[in-house]
């Protein structure tokens, strides 16, 4: 059984309560939750065609790394209509999933879910840049500027909506550090990022030699990928990475819960030095691997040694790219350091995957038109509050707006911003905020742990006191 969209509420005169820009997982999950509220009149622009979450990274078998629980809207609203067991439900898989006993679904399925709900949720618009965002002083509302796309990805025309809110969803983009450019922009080079892999696929498996660069999870799916369908003894597969060791990703029980409104709560509330030096640190919470992929390559790789011989696949972690280039037009050579050696050496290759990740999209380009109201950090960083609300001049906070961001506050929020599982709740607490009231009722707690000496709850300005039992001195 599908939703039923509600009638159109908008009227042309009418400034909208929310315009949003961006519609990936995290501005859809907004959009889901704000459906069967009367009161909020809100609209969505993406520039793409349709709803598309990381198509190169779909490969056969690769996971999500959330449970399922961790959908568009269950943490927030478990009766919702957007819940992933309810596509299920529309699909007639449900008793399927529940035989299968699947707790973390695979990324194709997480990406079919999503645009099962893109396709059936009202005020979703598909095909729609938006150019700019700006204040209107006259009218004390934004003003957002889009340019509609025809099927071809021409401009078509140009349009204009004038709201009270604006949440940016943009997502984020993949990064390609500095001594790799050269071959990325270079015609003819089979160099491509791990977010385009699939679409190049064909041609790296009939490479001659391959080397995966990045030692997180894009990686180490990158390579099991290319392993297992390369000849057993034939394989000629190099993996590097920086990090010191292919590594796991944190996922015991009380580590998770850095991944909880609380946690998210507690690193805001530090000081900003603080913050940086923690997220450097805390790698392996976001950017380990997955241990059952790192099994699955292990697995791979001894039943390759089964008959004899060892897999001629090298894998090396502590490695970084020092500078890269072509040699004549079919070969790549990677200067390549040992971090903890301090030893060098040169890497010639006929392909390369990117798996370097992704980074926050600059939000700077589009809201240039609002450049002298932001507020930012020591680092010119814009300024998120708790409600993820950007810090703005008080000339246009007094009148009540506000533009929200969503995976853009890493360094005020903690590793839960990109996280899928604290979508749910992020945009519940959007929504929240938008209508002033408890429109979905968030817990005060979410952790066993007690993350400082004060716990922080939902409610911005109460905090709880923690009563700490006094060690026995023992001197």
């Amino acid at each position: 059984m599908r939703p039923t969209p509600h009638p159109p509420r908008h009227t042309p005169e009418a400034p909208r309560d929310l315009v949003g820009i961006g519609i990936g997982p995290f501005n859809l999950s907004l959009a889901a939750l704000t459906h069967p509220l009367d009161e909020l009149d809100a609209v969505f622009y993406e520039q793409r065609p349709g709803f598309d979450w990381h198509p190169g990274l779909l490969i056969d078998g690769a996971r999500i790394q959330v449970p399922f629980l961790a959908d568009l809207v269950t943490l927030a609203d478990p009766a919702s209509p957007w819940t992933f067991l309810n596509y299920l439900k529309a699909r007639d898989r449900l008793f399927p999933f529940y035989f299968s006993e699947r707790f973390h679904i695979q990324r194709a399925e997480y990406d079919a879910y999503c645009r099962w709900v893109s396709d059936n949720l009202p005020g979703l618009h598909f095909g729609h840049q938006v150019d700019a965002v700006r204040w209107n002083a006259e009218h004390d509302l934004f003003e957002v500027v889009y340019t509609r796309l025809g099927s071809d990805g021409a401009a078509e025309a140009l349009g204009r909506a004038h709201t009270r809110n604006v949440v940016l969803g943009v997502g984020t983009e993949p990064h390609v550090p500095d001594p790799l450019r050269p071959l990325v922009d270079a015609p003819g080079v089979p160099v491509v990022h791990a977010a385009d892999y699939l679409d190049h696929r064909d041609a790296f498996l009939a490479a001659d030699h391959i080397t995966v660069v990045g030692s997180g999870q894009s990686g180490a799916e990158v390579f099991l990928d290319l392993l297992r369908h390369r000849p057993v003894g034939r394989e000629r597969i190099h993996w590097i990475g920086r990090t010191e060791a292919f590594a796991p990703m944190e996922y015991s029980k009380l580590g998770l819960e850095h991944f909880t409104p609380d946690y998210t709560r507690y690193f805001h509330a530090l000081d900003e030095p603080v913050r940086d030096r923690l997220l450097a640190s805390q790698w392996r919470l976001h950017k380990g691997i997955d241990a059952d992929t790192i099994a699955a390559i292990h697995d791979e790789l001894y039943r390759r040694t089964l008959h004899g011989g060892w897999p001629d696949a090298v894998l090396t972690p502590g490695v970084r790219v020092r500078t890269a280039g072509r040699i004549a037009a079919a070969k790549i050579e990677l200067h390549v350091e040992h971090i903890q050696q301090g030893t060098r050496t040169r890497l010639t290759t006929d392909a390369v995957v990117l798996a370097t990740g992704h980074r926050e999209r600059p939000l700077i380009p589009l809201l240039a038109g609002l450049d002298p109201y932001l507020r930012r950090d020591s680092s010119e960083r814009p300024r998120v509050d708790e409600q993820f609300r950007l810090v703005l001049d008080p000339v246009i906070t007094a009148t009540g707006c506000n533009v929200y961001v969503q995976n853009a506050e890493l360094h005020t929020h903690g590793v839960g911003a990109p996280d899928l599982g604290l979508a749910a709740w992020r945009s519940a607490t959007i929504v929240n905020s938008l209508t002033g009231q408890q429109s979905y009722p968030l817990p005060a707690r979410t952790a066993f742990t007690t993350f400082g000496l004060h716990r922080q709850t939902h409610l911005p300005a109460a905090r709880e006191t923690v009563t700490l039992t006094p060690l026995v001195d023992q001197r």
